[in-house]
C-alpha cells in the first residue's frame, strides 16, 4: 500500500553526526479527535519500546475520564502513560507549562532507555514542543486595546472578532475555537500590537533549534463521514459511560472557565437549566466535535514534516501500525547508524 509522504521527507537530507548528537528521537502520533491516535501510539509503544506523552489539553485534568476521552487501563494495554489525570479542574495550564512538563517526562523517557511517543489532538502542545517555541512574557495591549475589543464583542458579538481576525491572520482564525473566548481575544490582541500573524511570531520565538529529530504521523481520513461516524459513535459510547453525570458534577460545582468550556460539558448546560431537551444536547456535542475535528486537521495542515496516514485505506489496526512503524523506523534510522544507543527496538 502506497504511504503518503511529503516532498520534504522524500527528498531529507541525511543527518550529520554534529546535528544529532544531542537530539532525541520522537514519534508524533496526531490527528483529530476520534481518529484512533490512542490505539496506533499504544500499539507503536509495544513495538518499539516505548512510553506515551498525552499531547491532550483536556486529558491532564482528572475526575473527568470520559468527557475528555482518557484512555481506561485496558485501552492502555500496560504501556506507561504520561500527563493524564494530574491536575484539578479548578486549574489553568499553558502551553509554556505543557511544554516544561512534557519535556521532562521525554527527557525521562529516553534516560531510561525507551522510546517517547507524544500522542494527542492538541496541535499548539505539540507544535510548541517539537518546534521549541520560546515563550516569553508579552506586553500587555497598548492603551485601551483590550477593552475596546472587548467592548465591540458585546456590541456586535464575538463573531465581529473572529471576522476581524480572519482578515489579519485566515490561518489562525480558521484554527480558531469560536468559544474560547479568551484566546480569540488574545489572538488579535497580539495581531494589532505586533502586526504580524501566528505564524511569523512563532517562526521568531524558534531562537533555540528543536532538541527533537520527529518522525510525525498524522491520522486522517480521506471520507470525512467516516470519521464523523466514529465521533457519533463515541460520543454514544461515553452517554452509556457516564458523560451527563460529569457534566453535571461540572454544572452544579465550580471548576475553572477552561473545563467549563470544553466541548462535551457546556453543551448539556442548557439540559440542565431546563432549557433543552437531552437528546438536542447530545446531537450539539456531536455537531460541535465534528466542527473541532475539522479546525484539529486545519492546524495539522502546518506542520510541513508530518506523514498522512489515511485510518480508512487500511484493513485494521495491525496493517496501520505496520505502515506507522515503517515509517517511524526510516525517519529514526540515523540514530542506529550514529548512536546505537538510539537504536529502536527490534518486534
Amino acid at each position: 500500500m502506497q504511504i503518503e509522504a511529503t516532498e520534504s521527507q522524500r527528498t531529507a537530507p541525511v543527518l550529520k553526526q554534529e546535528e544529532t548528537a544531542e537530539k532525541i528521537p520522537l514519534i508524533v502520533v496526531a490527528g483529530p479527535t476520534a481518529s484512533g491516535k490512542t490505539a496506533l501510539a499504544v500499539e507503536l509503544a509495544k513495538r518499539l519500546s516505548g512510553e506515551i506523552v498525552s499531547a491532550d489539553s483536556m486529558q491532564i485534568y482528572k475526575g473527568l475520564p470520559v468527557g475528555t476521552a482518557q484512555p481506561s487501563l485496558q485501552e492502555q494495554k500496560g504501556i506507561p502513560h504520561h500527563l493524564i489525570g494530574f491536575l484539578s479542574p479548578s486549574e489553568t495550564f499553558s502551553a509554556a507549562q505543557y511544554v516544561e512538563r512534557a519535556s521532562a517526562c521525554i527527557a525521562d523517557i529516553r534516560r531510561r532507555g525507551r522510546i517517547p511517543i507524544l500522542a494527542g489532538g492538541t496541535g499548539l502542545y505539540i507544535s510548541s514542543l517539537i518546534h521549541n517555541i520560546c515563550f516569553v512574557q508579552e506586553d500587555p495591549p497598548a492603551g485601551d486595546l483590550r477593552q475596546k475589543l472587548s467592548e465591540k464583542a458585546e456590541r456586535d458579538g464575538w463573531e465581529a472578532l473572529l471576522q476581524e481576525l480572519a482578515a489579519r491572520d485566515p490561518e489562525a482564525a480558521a484554527a480558531m475555537d469560536f468559544h474560547n473566548h479568551k484566546r480569540l481575544l488574545r489572538s488579535l490582541e497580539l495581531c494589532i500590537t505586533t502586526g504580524k500573524t501566528a505564524a511569523q511570531r512563532a517562526e521568531e520565538s524558534r531562537s533555540i533549534p528543536s532538541p527533537y529529530i520527529c518522525s510525525f504521523l498524522c491520522l486522517w481520513f480521506a471520507d470525512r463521514q467516516k470519521l464523523y461516524d466514529r465521533i457519533d459513535k463515541r460520543v454514544d459510547g461515553m452517554m452509556q459511560e457516564g458523560l451527563l453525570q460529569e457534566a453535571e458534577s461540572l454544572f452544579h460545582g465550580s471548576p475553572g472557565k477552561t473545563v467549563r468550556q470544553a466541548i462535551g460539558y457546556k453543551e448539556f448546560f442548557p439540559y440542565f437549566s431546563e432549557e433543552i431537551p437531552v437528546s438536542q444536547a447530545v446531537e450539539t456535542v456531536k455537531r460541535e466535535t465534528r466542527r473541532y475535528a475539522k479546525r484539529q486537521l486545519t492546524w495539522f495542515r502546518r506542520e510541513k514534516e508530518a506523514v498522512w496516514l489515511d485510518v480508512g485505506a487500511y484493513s485494521s489496526l495491525s496493517a496501520l501500525a505496520d505502515a506507522a512503524e515503517g515509517i517511524c523506523r526510516e525517519k529514526l534510522k540515523d540514530f542506529e547508524e550514529c548512536f546505537p544507543k538510539y537504536s529502536l527496538g527490534s518486534k
